[in-house]
């Protein structure tokens, strides 16, 4: 399997048999690939996640709670808090969780709460990868990722929606959530290459992908 990142929350997961699609960005000062896909997840209705036109082909779209399986992948839609602000402007997002490859992927979207609930906590158990925020502004900033990192304990953590040379938002570059994490000299790529048999077996390892 391999794990390629877009910019902002958006990402690219493909396996020998299929191609998952996460958040395509619009109006973020990135250009977003385009590219088919045969899954397509949006986690919420903004213009940095939800640049559906990106996606070509015909891809199954899911944009709201629920479980769903296509091509023998199992997604698993959770609704949560965009931030603090419950019920207003940036109210509701989707945690998903994606079973692909025998890995179990979780890509938080703009999530932005302090902590989360036993329900969230049992659908992420197990997770072997994290795709989680941590620039600020309106989702997870570096001392809240550490935080969720803590509850969820996934095997591998890959940073996204931070600063990036491009990037009209307002938000912190990645070196500060790995100042909060204490990683110094985390692992940078350009693709994740991962199968099961190399996930780590003891200590949480932070991955840098470039954006593609």
């Amino acid at each position: 399997m391999h794990i390629q990142w877009l910019g902002q929350s958006a990402f690219k997961i493909q396996t020998k048999e299929v191609t998952v699609a996460i958040d395509p960005h619009d109006k973020t000062g990135l250009k977003m690939p385009k590219f088919q896909a045969d899954i397509l997840l949006i986690t919420h209705d903004h213009d940095d996640h939800n640049n559906i036109k990106a996606i070509k082909g015909d891809p199954f779209l899911i944009k709201g709670a629920g479980e769903f399986e296509v091509k023998n992948v199992f997604v698993y839609g959770l609704r949560s808090w965009h931030d603090n602000k419950k019920g207003e402007d940036h109210g509701l997002n989707i945690i998903y969780v994606i079973e692909i490859g025998g890995i179990k992927i979780a890509h938080l979207g703009d999530l932005g709460q302090d902590t989360l609930n036993e329900r969230q906590l049992g659908m992420l158990e197990g997770v072997d990868i994290v795709l989680i925020p941590v620039g600020g502004e309106d989702t997870l900033d570096g001392t809240g990722a550490v935080k969720i990192i803590s509850q969820i304990q996934p095997r591998i953590i890959i940073p996204m929606h931070y600063k990036i040379p491009g990037v009209k938002m307002k938000l912190d570059p990645v070196d500060k959530f790995l100042k909060e994490f204490g990683v110094s000299n985390p692992e940078k790529t350009d693709k994740l290459k991962i199968t099961k048999k190399d996930l780590p077996q003891e200590d949480s390892k932070v991955v840098i992908l470039n954006k593609s």
